[in-house]
């Protein structure tokens, strides 16, 4: 999740259990703490070898809830034995308030889309509960009003009220966000099946900043299809939208052991477009972004005499400073705030893309 969501959680969880007359100090540690495990991305922007290292890398060993508990005893043994302040007095509060405000962090990043290596140094895919999206003004909100009023607040009941009030709104938005997923892929399981695609590996994810409009991708031996569900405007079966990747490409260069690609193939569990374009081939990571568009596309191999090599991997960024670039998105933003409360007219035939049609 983003910043501000994790410094308000981190503090919410520190403040509600350090003694009320530490309050203010708990607020702060937590926000702190709640910063912590991404300060990676610091250290990876010096010694991860590429942007894929870089992507992959990132929310591993200091998201993993096998390391984060001994990185809080170690805080709290410091603070407890040089500190003489706060933490002496109260040690088994403080011990659970810098514990509780570290792993929140990465409970709460797997909520996401992204992916979060919770149980490194083993490798299984990343957890990607994929229920709220990386920014949610309902999930934060709660959060920041809770650690508002205890700050000013500080010993006063209405302050411990306020962060425990927050901390339900906000768990009970996640489990909203996990009940409309839910619904979701029961659709999408239903019109996947219909379309011959009943065993098609995919995913569903939030739209940007709410949970009431969702996106379902399904991989198919071509390409990969797309379909939308408004909670709020469709009540028939779900649509999909056939999209073509040259999964031939893919294969080849995952057989070569292009080192890129097989990390990106762990790390994104195969949901990605492939592309050859101007002889290189070209991954996008079909989780973060919205069709044709996608935040993580990188140049992974180059072919020379029919075969893949592995080059160095260059990220492929879009311009956002351009005024076209942000005028899109302003577009973008407003066609899904029109698609969350308007169905959209669909044409006989609508929905049912095999996966030939999908690489067409």
């Amino acid at each position: 999740m983003d910043s501000l969501s994790q410094i308000v959680l981190g503090g919410a969880v520190a403040a509600v259990i350090a003694p009320a007359g530490h309050r203010r100090a708990a607020l702060l540690a937590g926000a702190a703490l709640g910063t912590l495990p991404d300060l990676d991305s610091l250290l990876l922007a010096f010694t991860a070898a590429d942007p894929v290292a870089l992507m992959t890398e990132h929310r591993s060993y200091s998201h993993s809830l096998l390391v984060l508990p001994w990185v809080a005893a170690l805080i709290w043994w410091l603070f407890k034995r040089f500190g003489h302040g706060r933490v002496a007095q109260a040690p088994g509060r403080w011990f659970w308030a810098i514990l509780l405000a570290l792993v929140t962090h990465p409970l709460l990043d797997a909520f996401t889309v992204y992916g979060t290596q919770l149980w490194w140094p083993f490798t299984p895919a990343p957890t990607m509960w994929s229920s709220v999206f990386i920014i949610d003004p309902l999930y934060t909100v709660w959060l920041l009003i809770g650690c508002a009023v205890a700050w000013f607040a500080r010993a006063r009941p209405v302050a411990q009220k306020a962060l425990v009030a927050g901390l339900v709104l906000s768990c009970g938005y996640l489990g909203w966000s996990l009940l409309a997923k839910h619904s979701v892929e029961r659709q999408a399981d239903r019109a996947l099946a219909a379309m011959g695609l009943g065993d098609a590996p995919r995913f569903s994810v939030a739209t940007p900043f709410n949970t009431l409009l969702w996106q379902v991708v399904a991989m198919t031996p071509s390409g990969y299809v797309i379909g939308e569900r408004s909670l709020v405007a469709d009540k028939g079966p779900m649509h999909f939208q056939g999209y073509p990747s040259n999964v031939q490409a893919l294969r080849q260069a995952e057989a070569a052991g292009i080192p890129a690609v097989q990390r990106l193939q762990w790390f994104n569990r195969g949901f990605m477009r492939a592309q050859v374009v101007d002889g290189r081939l070209l991954l996008s990571d079909l989780r973060m972004g919205l069709e044709p568009d996608y935040t993580f596309t990188f140049a992974v191999a180059s072919q020379a005499d029919g075969q893949w090599r592995a080059i160095t991997p260059e990220q492929l960024r879009v311009d956002y400073r351009t005024s076209d670039a942000r005028a899109d998105v302003g577009r973008r933003l407003a066609g899904m705030w029109q698609r969350i409360w308007h169905s959209p007219t669909t044409t006989p035939g609508a929905g049912s893309h095999t996966p030939a049609r999908a690489g067409d």
